[in-house]
């Protein structure tokens, strides 16, 4: 069976993976994701001009979040959401239907607008996912998936493929917003605190992905019961949170970025969660500890969903947990971890910034931060981060600072402002905008006359949506790798560079000159 998907960073020869996903998704997944996509055109093209219906929108959400790369593997969960869509098409009133193989065939330019939109939709799925089982919807953000749905099945000039994906970059700016005000109306502003990476003596879980929902219940679930919590991934910055941080046992961190897993999860001694897109093909020595929920799925492993309250029941593992029986003996760390510092935290500090950007003891700030990766070529952000001067800041977010968060202490600060800044996940790009935005007003200057750098890694549709965000809001003069989308035509690539500036990494000795001239 033959496929066809370019979405990731890793794809086959910088091209499309065509016979087995990278990332390990077989042909019959990726064409099944392939039909989702299309019944998702459909159904946008029978509800076009009818209410919204929230049961639609977040039919949508789910869908697209599903779709996103190492999510859900499994065949069955995804025929079934693909058989929903299909009904709930059907119920609307029927559409003409698009046909999947027209989703990568024709004008090769028409192709890379679709395809960038179309991944860009994904990734903001996901942040909406996460606001909306906090309560937190938006009507801009929620109807627009059924807008850019339909437009990918219609035609369109360049000009207003362009102008859709500008669009498409603010609103995904607003669900950042969204996310945002949820993940802090919830658990509170994030402050700065150090994380242990130490692994203490008895029964554990492991919650890797990015749902503080799901690690909330899990923490209230666990309390008491002897079973110690460690994040994993980009799940390290809820140790910041105040709501998060106040039970005992939330332990730590294990363990580094998400393809790694492999390797760090065999033979443990206990069970790991799935809450977002993480997962990797799950080796024998430790399929059996792991669990998945929300939209995330692997054939043969359990999976926890909410119940109509949205609640999950985590007894099960927890108990599981339990019978493993977790480390013998508590393993010292070797280092710790430092996160917490999103928007309200670096603001609060903002006068001293300000002032050591007048003295000269700050001469520039570097935002280094996105997807990490296994592909060759991403220890160019290690190097780029240890080689930055000492009168520069390094902001940070998503599973990309693990090529050099353990450099926290080496690093040292400035004035007491830390050298390294850990702002969070990946949705947090919202809280380096923010303090960009500050900035400029304080400096009386746009962002981009700010002493400002953005050196982005990119792997999945998340890190496409925060791009097209910060292209929306004109952002100019992007470093990007390690490599270019497979999907960004030469001649769209040609668009990006001259209005943006969108520019390929090199060496972090050259970049840094480039930067700092």
């Amino acid at each position: 069976m033959s496929m066809f998907c370019f979405q990731c960073e890793q794809t086959a020869g910088g091209t499309g993976c065509t016979k087995q996903g990278v990332c390990g998704k077989s042909a019959e997944c990726a064409n099944l994701q392939d039909d989702i996509t299309a019944a998702l055109i459909t159904l946008a093209r029978a509800v076009d001009g009818k209410p919204a219906d929230s049961k639609t929108e977040a039919l949508f959400m789910d869908a697209l979040f599903m779709c996103v790369t190492n999510v859900n593997f499994d065949p069955k969960d995804l025929a079934a959401m693909r058989d929903r869509i299909l009904h709930a098409a059907v119920a609307a009133g029927g559409a003409n239907s698009y046909r999947p193989e027209d989703l990568f065939h024709g004008d090769k330019d028409v192709v890379s607008l679709r395809s960038t939109l179309l991944f860009g939709l994904r990734g903001m799925a996901a942040y909406a996912h996460h606001a909306r089982v906090l309560g937190k919807t938006d009507p801009k953000v929620s109807g627009w998936f059924q807008k850019g749905m339909k437009a990918l099945g219609d035609d369109h000039t360049v000009e207003e493929w362009l102008g859709l994906i500008m669009e498409f970059g603010q609103v995904n700016l607003a669900c950042m917003a969204l996310l945002d005000a949820a993940n802090t109306g919830a658990y509170g502003n994030p402050v700065p605190t150090r994380v242990s990476t130490a692994q203490e003596k008895g029964p554990f879980i492991i919650v890797t992905g990015h749902d503080l929902h799901d690690l909330k219940m899990l923490l209230e679930q666990s309390e008491g019961k002897g079973v110690n919590i460690y994040t994993h991934g980009e799940m390290l910055p809820a140790h910041g949170y105040p709501e998060l941080k106040k039970y005992k046992h939330l332990k730590g961190h294990f363990g580094t970025a998400w393809q790694n897993q492999q390797k760090e999860f065999a033979d443990l001694p206990g069970v790991v969660l799935f809450t977002t897109n993480c997962i990797m093909p799950p080796r024998p020595t430790y399929i059996q500890h792991l669990a998945t929920t929300a939209e995330v799925g692997w054939p043969g492993v359990q999976h926890i969903a909410a119940d109509e309250q949205g609640r999950k029941d985590f007894s099960g593992i927890i108990q599981q947990a339990i019978a493993i029986g977790g480390w013998k003996e508590t393993r010292p760390g070797s280092y710790e971890l430092m996160t917490g510092f999103a928007h309200n935290a670096v603001l609060s500090v903002a006068d001293k910034v300000v002032a050591a950007v007048k003295s000269g003891a700050l001469k520039h700030i570097y935002l280094v931060g996105g997807c990490d990766g296994a592909k060759l070529g991403r220890d160019y952000y290690t190097e780029f981060v240890e080689k930055t001067p000492k009168d520069t800041v390094v902001l940070t977010l998503a599973c990309g600072k693990f090529r050099f968060n353990h450099l926290q202490d080496k690093l040292g600060d400035i004035g007491g402002i830390p050298r390294l800044l850990d702002m969070g996940q990946c949705n947090d790009a919202y809280s380096a905008i923010q303090v960009a935005v500050a900035l400029a007003k304080v400096f009386n200057c746009g962002v981009n006359d700010l002493p400002l750098s953005l050196v982005l890694s990119w792997y999945e549709q998340k890190a496409v949506c925060i791009l097209l965000t910060l292209l929306s809001l004109g952002i100019q003069n992007i470093r990007i790798g390690p490599s270019l989308p497979a999907f960004v035509s030469p001649t769209v690539l040609n668009v990006l560079v001259e209005k943006f500036g969108l520019t390929p990494i090199t060496t972090p000795d050259a970049d840094l000159k480039a930067l700092a001239g």
